[in-house]
């Protein structure tokens, strides 16, 4: 046996055996590398390229470990679903945001119900951004990879929790040390999603929804709005996301939208 192959097996046989643990020591490697970069001037190019960590990381290990990348790739290109779906993907964030801007109306915020026609334009240019060339392309790898990966051990909630953590802690070199605290929440409308078609690519467009979303739909004057961390916005808008997972869990009895123990199967295996 020659040395090279002495030397790589042991990395090989871990690979194999521990794929999640890989792809996100993988994905955090690779994005917050080139976030360093970034931060250390290396512009706008390392900052975007950094999204692509996950999907990079998915990719990767399932060559490692001699999966099919066709198949891996597949849901992400999974369009023939149900219109309710779609719905769904494109029209949660907007009703969560409603409904954050009804509450601070409720609580003597300044609410201007017509900033939402206002800032379309806004909406949809951030939309098409974050879905071509932003976050949404994490999805690959963290509902691609992750998630199904998970669900072979795990409940849909503690899977859900788990990823969500593991994608929250992803983006704290980017929105600092809570910045774990929304994504950890939001997973449990991905899983959901996911579960019910198996579609990354709609999971893509839930992504490239919310991102906006968060940009634009506090239906009051920015300089009120978005003002710093943890201002009563953004206090009112964790309530209600929490408030929306409390009920989808109630709702779906823990179980986030799988019908039986077979669905945890889907993707990649």
């Amino acid at each position: 046996m020659t040395r090279s192959a002495t030397t790589h097996l042991p990395a090989a046989d871990w690979v194999a055996t521990h794929p999640l643990a890989t792809f996100v020591l993988v994905a955090y490697g690779i994005s917050w590398s080139l976030w360093a970069v970034a931060a250390a001037g290396g512009g706008s190019i390392p900052l975007l390229l950094g999204a692509l960590g996950p999907m990079t990381a998915a990719a990767l290990v399932t060559h490692w470990t001699g999966g099919s990348l066709r198949a891996w790739l597949a849901p992400a290109l999974s369009w023939r679903q149900p219109i309710r779906w779609w719905v769904f993907a494109l029209g949660l964030p907007a009703l969560l945001y409603g409904a954050v801007s009804l509450a601070l109306q409720l609580m003597g915020s300044p609410i201007d119900w017509g900033l939402a026609l206002d800032r379309l334009p806004q909406l949809a240019a951030g939309f098409l951004f974050v879905l071509v060339l932003g976050g949404a392309l994490e999805e690959p790898g963290w509902r691609g990879f992750g998630l199904p990966q998970l669900l072979k051990t795990h409940s849909p909630v503690r899977a859900t929790l788990i990823l969500g953590l593991v994608w929250g802690i992803w983006h704290i070199p980017i929105y600092g040390p809570l910045g774990f605290v929304v994504p950890m929440v939001l997973a449990f409308f991905y899983t959901y999603l996911w579960s019910k078609t198996g579609s990354v690519l709609l999971c893509i467009v839930l992504h490239a929804s919310f991102t906006p979303a968060q940009d634009n739909l506090i239906l009051m004057s920015r300089d009120l709005a978005y003002t710093s961390a943890l201002d009563q916005p953004d206090w009112v808008i964790l309530c209600v996301y929490l408030a929306a997972v409390v009920l989808l869990i109630a709702a779906t009895r823990g179980r986030l939208g799988m019908a039986q123990e077979s669905d945890r199967q889907r993707g990649v295996s």
